[in-house]
């Protein structure tokens, strides 16, 4: 029997809301060590995703060079530093006022629960995307990731 979409995804997610500042959203990647977020409002409807790259990107708008950013988040991604409010008073000062909705991706790719994997990993490899999330009518109920498919496959018995 090929496997669904609820049989593989995450339920425990870790979400922000539109108006989260990104100096929390820098936080609670480095402390639960992941790469993005959905953006859901107070129902628990997905408006968005926001992810270390739309950070580092908006970061870099707001500086003539990458550098600020570069220092900054450079521990980001292994996820090792707890010093996440290191760096210029005044760059801290407007990571606290960007929000999670002015860098998020609005389009976002979602898969009902009873999708066959085969198609959540064509969706992942064809749009390029690390995570789907999984809805239902506009709920969140799940998210899937490339490693979560990985772990399916290293699992898998005939």
């Amino acid at each position: 029997m090929i496997p669904k979409a609820q049989d593989v995804m995450q339920t425990g997610i870790v979400s922000v809301g539109p108006s989260t500042p990104l100096l929390d959203v820098h936080r609670l990647f480095t402390e639960e060590e992941i790469s993005g977020a959905p953006v859901v409002d107070d129902d628990g409807t997905l408006l968005g995703v926001i992810t270390s790259t739309d950070l580092i990107r908006a970061v870099e708008e707001e500086h003539d060079s990458g550098r600020v950013a570069q220092d900054y988040f450079r521990d980001l991604l292994p996820y090792s530093s707890p010093d996440w409010a290191s760096g210029p008073e005044d760059f801290q000062d407007r990571l606290r006022e960007i929000r999670a909705e002015d860098v998020m991706t609005v389009e976002v790719l979602t898969v009902a629960p009873e999708t066959p994997i085969p198609l959540v990993a064509r969706a992942l490899r064809e749009h390029r995307i690390h995570r789907v999330f999984v809805s239902h009518d506009t709920q969140l109920v799940g998210v899937i990731s490339a490693f979560d498919l990985l772990e399916l496959v290293e699992n898998w018995k005939d």
